[in-house]
């Protein structure tokens, strides 16, 4: 029982990290029908952000800060301007296969411009453990935990209880109305993707000091990411939340249980069925787009 306990705390921890990038797929999907299937290297890249201003002797915070500025200014606003908006106007398909090339060229960049090895990456918590319920948790999965959950909760409220966030939500929902409205519906297509690269910053903070900083990392975190939004709901914000918990908790459950082996095999066994038996996801809804 202190087993699966574990394992369970350890897949919110987990799931959390999911849920952060796979929210960033949703937004960018509800608002301009982008999938970005760069998202994962785009969680890779801001630790190497952050780690060039480690290494100009800068504090961890101030280092993250710049991380998330940087990110946002190239993964977010230089993203949407160079790269979307040529590409999205030939259609989904054209940018769905010009963020794949994104993707190898930015993991072959870091490969090659700043190292093939896993470097270090310090924790903002402490790595001592505490007991939980009879299991031994590390306080660094705890703070994790607790921050990407305050990041979900804060991007939820300023969804539902600012006049921006409601503006973003009257675009996603449909554009064409919100313009005759006088929402400004560029200026919030921006904005989500400025949301989302902070987000896919955050999560890089994160998750780096657990798996180490490698090139490499983007390719595991933004597939179980994309499964997490699809299995979830792929237009809903909280069933991207939903599916990064449920991936997280499943794929921990299963490297203990069943086998390391197939570990990468039980997301998309789970993605499989989903789609087949409810395709548009545990919490998403049904819709239909002209083509």
């Amino acid at each position: 029982m202190e087993s699966l306990l574990y394992l369970v705390l350890a897949g919110l921890m987990t799931g959390a990290i999911y849920a952060l990038v796979a929210i960033g797929f949703t937004l960018l999907w509800q608002t301009s029908q982008t999938i970005n299937f760069a998202q994962g290297e785009f969680a890779m890249l801001p630790a190497f952000f952050m780690l060039v201003a480690l290494n100009l002797k800068l504090p961890l915070w101030l280092a993250i800060l710049l991380g998330v500025g940087v990110s946002i200014l190239l993964l977010g606003l230089a993203f949407k301007r160079l790269l979307v908006d040529p590409m999205l106007r030939h259609g989904v398909l054209p940018l769905a296969i010009a963020t794949m090339a994104l993707a190898i060229f930015l993991k072959e960049s870091v490969k090659e411009f700043y190292s093939a090895e896993a470097q270090r990456f310090p924790s903002l918590f402490p790595e001592q453990k505490v007991d939980v319920g009879g299991a031994m948790i590390s306080i660094q999965s705890i703070g994790v935990f607790l921050v990407a959950i305050a990041a979900v909760v804060a991007l939820q409220l300023f969804l539902s209880r600012t006049r921006t966030g409601r503006s973003m939500q009257a675009v996603a929902q449909n554009p064409t109305v919100a313009r005759i409205l006088g929402v400004p519906v560029e200026r919030m297509i921006l904005l989500t993707f400025a949301i989302n690269a902070a987000l896919v910053a955050l999560a890089s903070a994160l998750v780096t000091p657990i798996y180490l900083a490698k090139f490499s990392n983007g390719e595991v975190l933004g597939m179980a990411a994309f499964v997490a939004a699809i299995v979830g709901g792929f237009n809903q914000i909280r069933g991207a939340i939903a599916g990064g918990f449920l991936l997280g908790i499943v794929d921990n459950i299963a490297a203990a249980y069943v086998s390391t082996q197939y570990r990468a095999a039980i997301p998309l066994l789970i993605l499989i069925v989903v789609i087949m038996v409810r395709p548009q996801g545990l919490l998403g809804r049904a819709e239909e787009r002209t083509v």
